[in-house]
C-alpha cells in the first residue's frame, strides 16, 4: 500500500485530505509544517508528498528545496493558492512534480495523486536505453552522458526515458505529457518546458552538445544537432 505524507498547517483541509486517501486505499501521515515533516519522511519514507506551500517555521517551497538539495527525490505535489505563471514555476522549480492550485475538487486531487504514484511503479522495460553518449538502466534508474553520470528526479528520469526509446522521433506536447505526467496539463502550464530545461542543463553539463530540440508549434525531439 503506497504511504503518502500530507503537509499542511490548516486543519480542516487537513482532515480532508487524508480522509479522502484513506477511501483510496492509500496509508497517509499528516503534519502541520516542514520541520514536523522532515523526520517522518526520513522514518516512513513515503512514496508521495502533498505539500502546502504557505505555512510557519518551514514552508512547502523550503521543505522541497531542503529535500532536493538532500538527494530526496520523493515525488511531490504542491497545494498553493497562488495560481500566477511565475508562482507555478517557482514551485516546480523548487522540486515539485505537479502543482494543484487551491481551491480544488477531492476528485482532482485524487487524480493528480494516483497519476504521481503510477510514475513510481516498476515499468516493464528492463533493457537499457540508449542514443549516442547517452544511456539509462530502468533497473537501477542509473543514467549517464558519456562518464558523466547524471543525477535525475524521478519526473527527469521518465522523460528521459521516452526520448530514449523515441530517437530522431518528433514527440507531441500531448504525447508527452500523456506518457509521462498520465494526462494533459493544458491551458498555459509550462511544467514540460520547466523539466526539458533541467534536462538539457544536466545533459549539457560541461559544455556538451545539446541533444534535445524543440520543434515549434509541436514538440521536441532527441537528436544531434
Amino acid at each position: 500500500m503506497p504511504t503518502v505524507l500530507i503537509v499542511d498547517d490548516d486543519p480542516k483541509l487537513l482532515k480532508m485530505l487524508q480522509r479522502t486517501l484513506v477511501y483510496e486505499n492509500l496509508s497517509v501521515l499528516t503534519a502541520n509544517n516542514g520541520e514536523e515533516a522532515l523526520p517522518l519522511i526520513d522514518t516512513h519514507t513515503p512514496d508521495l508528498l502533498i505539500v502546502d506551500w504557505m505555512m510557519p517555521k518551514m514552508d512547502g517551497v523550503t521543505l522541497l528545496r531542503q529535500l532536493r538539495a538532500d538527494k530526496n527525490k520523493t515525488m511531490a505535489l504542491m497545494l498553493t493558492a497562488r495560481d500566477a505563471i511565475e508562482n507555478r514555476v517557482d514551485g516546480l522549480e523548487s522540486g515539485a512534480d505537479d502543482y494543484l492550485v487551491k481551491p480544488f475538487a477531492p476528485a482532482e486531487l485524487v487524480a493528480r495523486v494516483h497519476a504521481l504514484l503510477r510514475r513510481i511503479e516498476p515499468k516493464p522495460e528492463s533493457l537499457t536505453a540508449a542514443y549516442l553518449d547517452v544511456s539509462i538502466d530502468p533497473a537501477t534508474r542509473e543514467a549517464h552522458r558519456g562518464d558523466l553520470s547524471l543525477t535525475l528526479t524521478v519526473t527527469e528520469f521518465n522523460l528521459l526515458h521516452l526520448f530514449l526509446r523515441h530517437p530522431r522521433q518528433v514527440l507531441e506536447r500531448a504525447q508527452i505529457l500523456s506518457e509521462v505526467w498520465g494526462y494533459d496539463f493544458g491551458g498555459d502550464d509550462n511544467v514540460l518546458e520547466i523539466y526539458i530545461g533541467y534536462l538539457r542543463k544536466k545533459l549539457e553539463a560541461g559544455g556538451r552538445a545539446r541533444l534535445i530540440h524543440t520543434v515549434r508549434g509541436v514538440g521536441y525531439v532527441l537528436r544531434e544537432e
